[in-house]
């Protein structure tokens, strides 16, 4: 607990480290994840075979993902290697690079020679049914072409002109454009015939699968010949020689059919190598990254050090936790002796004004709620930390507002299901955030669902149902008897509504043991009886929040030695706010105490005399209690006065503190400065030992002495109005919020009873063989709807409504907020998979 109320003591040291044991300290620091170091030098260097090493290694993470090859990520945690290891590493990944370069551009000259065959072999096929050359063309051997293009033949053929044939493959997306541009440009001296390829070939620049058409254009002339061959290329049409005779055209499909088999058969040969090559290499690839992403990590950590020429060694400054500074030397001397260094690295603590990062430890229990009070803002340095007590709190207004026996047994058993199996690597490993969200939550979970168990209980609420574990406490038989001794019997049972009276002797057998009596969920006015508990709840626990917020404040006053606040800033605000809203929870507990049965109908209402206290009418009503008047009156004045107070009595006291007579002996100090009693004599000892190192004193008093500043009454006054307004007017606003731990309780009992009415309740009023049949979707249709409505939506709204009450409500009564996380260089920080490969 001491480590989560407060985050750890920090300091600021310097490591000296040596320039031949500079990397294996890091190194170290890297693997133990101690210190957080600060950048001291604004000059980068850079390794170049590191940035080769880092090329290679994404040409061949490429290759492995283009090969479809899973990447394997074990829990093995190679160390950084030696600078000295890496030229071994890099020549054995370039040799890799060789051969698979080599392999690869084999494989893709392959496969271009493939598709061109194949493209060839559909060219013969279909152009097969556009014409066939003979001796002599005849309107039989066209039969496709009309008597007009007949014409067109014949007359061309006297007048002494070549008949030519190009023929080849293009894009079908192209062919449209391509056949008006032949139109346009050759005057329809050319016929064109094409027909679409059945399968789908893959192109060769960017491997996807297209459809492609093949198609036959007959021209005549050489110079048509030539500008027809122009438009090809333009379009990027693959051509293909056309056979002159049927002869040679079996003769070319036969050996295209030849060589189609034998490539298909070294393709296969040369992508299995491949496979195995890329296989082999895969085992080695997780190792590679991991020491490649540390060694980025050192040489980055090494270019914010600073180089003493004097000394020939590297400093860095570093945040560290004061209980680690004997773990930060170990590992310093564990990083000298593996280097083999004659001369140590050490380590130095400086004195400096700068203000402290934050670390709070947590643990997978502890982290969730952590993370919870990190998303409003971050702990100042030392200051309390609201994590300890939102263990409780958070879980148990969640279920207040989410108060149900069944839900929070489901809830309950969902996040039990992730803690016994929080190990496995398949439901911690995810890409699905939503899932990571909930598994990282799944303590968060757990505590929930166990207080919706507990407040289920309270409620006597399951899936808007009463459990009758105790027998009710009024008896219906008593009543019975006594109101048909007075009525006749019919009209007994024609009544509907019938009232049981708790000041019958035998009728009201006495308080419910735990929760609420069953018989409330016969009553008609039930909801007007819940109505009242839970909104009476509902302001008491916030009272008590709010006033534990308060309370808490005086830790932060003690520790930062602000004495002086206790008495202008606590005690005026926790005057307000139980003189006024305290006084209110005092009255709602003195009538549930002091007034019985008999006198429950004489009662005065509390909401009345609220108001009256504050118009000073307290003789218009009946009192609570003898000497109510007066003691309200003295509550509101002693409300009333703690606001000047709280406004005026920090700025005055501190500049009567700041120019009051020195010969008082006290240390003057600004609002918003700290003042440390343990500070004070770490610094004494930080002086001596600097003192014997051989600094000078004037540089002693430069950086170790406290810097006042200059204080301004106006600045002060303006900001604590400020916040004497916002605490005055957030007791009432805050107060009123907490009032959404009613209404929400309230919408979520009545969305279950709605549910149930509307879905259940059908099928269980079939009482024959088919209702039996229809109560199985009936059921399945009720867990839908209670899982998605009423646990996740509801189950948010709720999450969503606690963190707002600990955010605003409770934690602007302490909490700041307005430190910076303590990050320390670890490896373990560092993204693990490839996806998110960071570093790389």
């Amino acid at each position: 607990m001491g480590s989560l109320l407060r985050s750890e003591e920090m300091c600021l040291a310097q490591l000296f480290l040596q320039s031949g044991s500079a990397y294996d300290c890091i190194s170290e620091l890297g693997e133990l994840g101690l210190v957080e170091f600060r950048d001291v030098s604004h000059s980068i260097h850079c390794l170049y075979s590191l940035l080769t090493l880092k090329k290679l290694l994404r040409y061949l993470l490429r290759e492995l993902k283009k090969a479809d090859i899973s990447l394997p990520e074990g829990d093995v945690n190679p160390v950084a290697p030696l600078p000295k290891h890496v030229i071994a590493i890099m020549e054995q990944l370039q040799r890799l690079e060789v051969e698979l370069g080599e392999v690869t551009r084999n494989k893709e000259k392959l496969q271009k020679n493939l598709l061109e065959l194949t493209e060839y072999t559909h060219m013969l096929r279909i152009t097969r049914n556009f014409v066939q050359r003979s001796a002599e063309v005849s309107y039989e051997e066209f039969p496709f072409l009309e008597k007009e293009t007949m014409m067109d033949y014949s007359s061309m053929q006297r007048l002494g002109a070549k008949l030519g044939f190009i023929s080849g493959l293009i894009h079908r997306v192209k062919i449209e454009a391509f056949e008006r541009m032949l139109w346009r440009v050759c005057k329809g001296y050319t016929i064109l015939s094409y027909a679409e390829v059945e399968e789908y070939l893959e192109d060769p620049d960017t491997g996807e699968p297209t459809k492609s058409v093949v198609f036959l254009i007959s021209y005549w002339g050489d110079q048509i010949g030539q500008k027809v061959k122009k438009i090809c290329d333009c379009y990027h049409c693959h051509l293909y020689p056309y056979p002159s005779s049927n002869e040679e055209r079996n003769d070319v499909v036969e050996g295209l059919r030849t060589r189609i088999q034998d490539l298909h058969t070294v393709l296969h040969r040369t992508e299995d190598y491949l496979r195995q090559v890329l296989i082999k290499a895969s085992e080695s690839v997780y190792t590679w990254v991991v020491q490649v992403k540390k060694m980025k990590a050192i040489y980055y950590i090494l270019n914010q050090c600073s180089f003493d020429v004097t000394n020939k060694c590297l400093i860095a400054e570093v945040w560290c936790p004061i209980s680690d500074l004997p773990a930060l030397r170990r590992a310093l001397e564990e990083g000298s002796r593996k280097s083999g260094s004659t001369v140590p690295s050490f380590v130095n603590r400086i004195p400096t004004n700068d203000t402290p990062p934050t670390l709070i430890r947590t643990n997978k229990f502890t982290s969730g709620f952590q993370n919870i009070v990190d998303a409003y803002g971050v702990c100042s340095y030392r200051e309390v930390n609201p994590s300890p007590f939102t263990f409780i709190t958070f879980p148990f207004l969640f279920a207040v507002m989410f108060g149900d026996l069944g839900h929070g047994a489901i809830m309950t058993l969902f996040a039990l299901w992730m803690v016994l199996y929080e190990n496995n690597r398949k439901l911690k490993n995810t890409r699905n955030e939503i899932w990571n969200t909930f598994f990282e939550g799944r303590y968060i979970i757990l505590m929930m669902g166990l207080f919706s168990i507990y407040t289920g209980l309270i409620y006597n609420d399951c899936f808007s149902k009463s459990l009758n574990l105790f027998g009710s406490g009024w008896s219906v038989k008593a009543m019975d008897s006594i109101v048909t001794s007075l009525f006749w019997d019919a009209d007994l049972r024609g009544n509907r509504f019938l009232t049981l009276d708790p000041n019958v002797t035998g009728v009201f057998n006495g308080p419910y043991p735990l929760g609420i009596d069953p018989v409330w969920n016969l009553a008609s006015n039930r909801l007007t009886f819940l109505n009242s508990y839970k909104m009476k709840m509902s302001v008491i626990l916030g009272i008590i929040h709010m006033s534990f917020g308060v309370i808490l404040s005086t830790f932060n006053y003690l520790h930062f030695r602000k004495n002086y606040n206790l008495y202008l800033v606590f005690l005026p605000e926790l005057l307000f706010l139980l003189c006024l809203f305290g006084y209110l929870v005092f009255m709602i507990l003195y009538k549930w105490l002091m007034f019985s049965a008999q006198e429950s109908k004489e009662a005065p209402s509390i909401l009345i005399h609220f108001i009256n206290m504050f118009l000073m009418q307290g003789d218009a009503v009946q009192p609570l209690y003898p000497g109510q008047n007066g003691l309200q009156i003295f509550l509101v004045v002693i409300a009333v006065l703690s606001v000047p107070l709280l406004l005026l009595g920090k700025p005055v006291y501190l500049y009567w503190l700041h120019n009051g007579s020195r010969h008082l002996g006290i240390y003057r100090v600004s609002g918003y400065e700290r003042v440390r009693r343990d500070s004070e004599e770490e610094l004494y000892l930080l002086r001596t030992h600097d003192m014997e190192e051989g600094s000078s004193h004037s540089d002693l008093s430069t950086s170790g002495e406290h810097q006042t500043e200059e204080f301004n009454l106006a600045d002060e006054l303006l900001h604590q109005a400020i916040h004497t307004i916002e605490y005055c007017l957030g007791c009432i606003s805050n107060t009123a919020s907490y009032l959404r731990l009613w209404a929400l309780s309230l919408a979520h009992a009545q969305l279950s009873e709605v549910l149930w009415a509307m879905v259940m309740r059908v099928g269980l009023r079939m009482d024959t063989l088919l209702g039996v049949l229809f109560l199985v979707p009936v059921f399945g249709l009720f867990a839908v709807l209670t899982v998605s409505i009423l646990l996740v939506m509801e189950g948010l709204s709720a999450f969503l409504h606690a963190l707002r009450l600990h955010w605003v409500e409770f934690q602007n009564k302490f909490y700041s907020g307005v430190g910076v996380k303590f990050c320390p260089f670890s490896f373990s920080l560092m993204p693990s998979n490839f996806e998110h490969d960071g570093l790389l």
